[in-house]
Formats: structure tokens, C-alpha cells, sequence
């Protein structure tokens, strides 16, 4: 039987809202509805990954599971997979990396995914939503991913490129990025032993590093584009979103 392990890396540092995992929506931190969300996808155990104590005290008392790790990594898919070898749990064949600022998530895009990427034996998948806004094809904050498919519900295509550039000149088969990652285990293993790639640095877009190694990264079709909790503003959209059902 395959297993996937869910990790959701968490940090208080974040540079435009600092403390966002612990802002509350309905009485409940933004990490914690995130670790719910990742549970009722039942498709493996789910556990935190955050360098901050906080943190790690509000997800243990809300009933999740956290660990602790390092301060210093560059990237979450850094902390994820120190978090994998610290928890040592035997015989998993994928970790799924689950965004900590995310806490609308449909968890039946988590199932989705996770089934592709068991299904078709991917070695790293993430998902896409459709664009619905021409605004969002210029806005920088929204990653866009390029596909060499046209993405469909029933389909796995491969993602030709990511960028947050001004896409509004070109029509095929561009998507909002979701920045959530399954890894095969041994494909992990192998992406966190790379070197940043300038292209990574320069776009701040850490998938980038993977498709400049040559490896293959797979994008499933998202019923919907969660809200990213980046700034104030956001926070108060999604806490009216999740709190009145507006």
C-alpha cells in the first residue's frame, strides 16, 4: 500500500505579515486550519514543520502534530525534508508539501493530487486553477504556470515553465500556480541536494530549480485558487470569506 506523509512548513518570519500562522479566523490560527484541512484528505498522517515554538504549542493544543526544526533553511522544501528524517517514519513513498498559508485548501484538491501522482508514478506534482481575471495574468504576486497540455480534470500534463512575469500577451495553457508539492521520496532526496539555480534566485520561484535539472514536474487541475494569506489585506478577505460564508 503507498503512503504519503502531508508536511506543512510554518514560520513566524514571514517579510510582509510577520506572526501569520498564528492569526486567528474563527477563533482558530491560520496553521491550524491548515493541518485540519490536510487531516480530513485522510490520505496519510499530517505533520507541522516550524522553527518557532509558538507555533509548534498552538498546533499541539488545537489536537495536530508539529515538529520542530531548523532556523536556518532557505527554503520550506529544506524544512519539509528535515522534518521527514527527524520523524523517521518507515516506508513512505510520497510527502506531500502543503502551504501553511492557505486555509481555504479544498482538501479534495489534496486527494486529487495525491492520486495522480500515485496513479501515474509522477515524481513531483502540483496543481493549477484557471485564471479568472485578466489582472492576474500581469500581477507579479500571482505565479503563473505554462502547461504543454490544456489541463482537464482527467489529465496529468507537464509544466513547461513557471514565472511571475506579465503573461497577457500569450493565450496557450497558462494557470495560477498552487504552490503545493508532492515529492517521491527518492526525487526529494535528490531536489534538496541541488544547488539554488540563478533562475530560482532571480524569480524567487524555488520550482524553478527543479525544471532546470531536467525534472519532471506534473500539474493537476484545482477546483478552486485558495487565498495565500501574504498580507494584511488578504488575512481580513479570507477571515470574512471563512467566517461569513459571504
Amino acid at each position: 500500500m503507498t503512503k504519503t506523509l502531508i508536511l506543512i512548513p510554518s514560520r513566524m518570519a514571514a517579510t510582509r505579515l510577520p506572526g501569520k500562522p498564528l492569526l486567528k479566523i474563527n477563533n482558530l490560527s491560520i496553521i491550524s486550519h491548515v493541518f485540519k484541512r490536510a487531516e480530513e484528505a485522510n490520505i496519510g498522517e499530517v505533520v507541522v514543520a516550524t522553527d518557532d515554538q509558538e507555533i509548534l504549542s498552538d498546533v499541539l493544543k488545537n489536537g495536530g502534530k508539529a515538529i520542530l526544526t531548523s532556523k536556518y533553511h532557505e527554503t520550506g522544501t529544506d524544512r519539509i525534508f528535515e522534518a521527514y528524517e527527524k520523524l523517521n517514519i518507515k516506508n513512505i513513498d510520497y510527502i506531500l508539501n502543503l502551504q501553511g498559508d492557505e486555509p481555504d485548501i479544498d482538501k479534495d484538491d489534496i486527494i486529487n493530487l495525491n492520486n495522480f501522482m500515485i496513479n501515474q508514478d509522477a515524481e513531483i506534482g502540483t496543481l493549477a486553477a484557471k485564471i479568472q481575471y485578466d489582472k492576474m495574468l500581469n500581477n507579479r504576486n500571482v505565479v503563473k504556470v505554462i502547461t504543454d497540455q490544456k489541463l482537464a480534470e482527467s489529465n496529468f500534463p507537464k509544466a513547461l515553465n513557471f514565472t511571475r512575469d506579465n503573461l497577457s500577451t500569450v493565450s496557450q495553457n497558462i494557470y495560477h500556480h498552487i504552490g503545493i508539492y508532492s515529492y517521491k521520496v527518492s526525487t526529494l532526496k535528490r531536489f534538496v541536494n541541488l544547488d539554488q539555480t540563478n533562475n530560482e534566485k532571480k524569480n524567487k520561484l524555488e520550482q524553478l530549480r527543479a525544471l532546470d535539472n531536467k525534472l519532471k514536474i506534473n500539474v493537476a487541475l484545482a477546483k478552486s485558487s485558495p487565498i495565500g494569506v501574504d498580507t494584511e489585506e488578504d488575512y481580513l478577505a479570507i477571515k470574512k470569506i471563512m467566517e461569513y460564508k459571504i
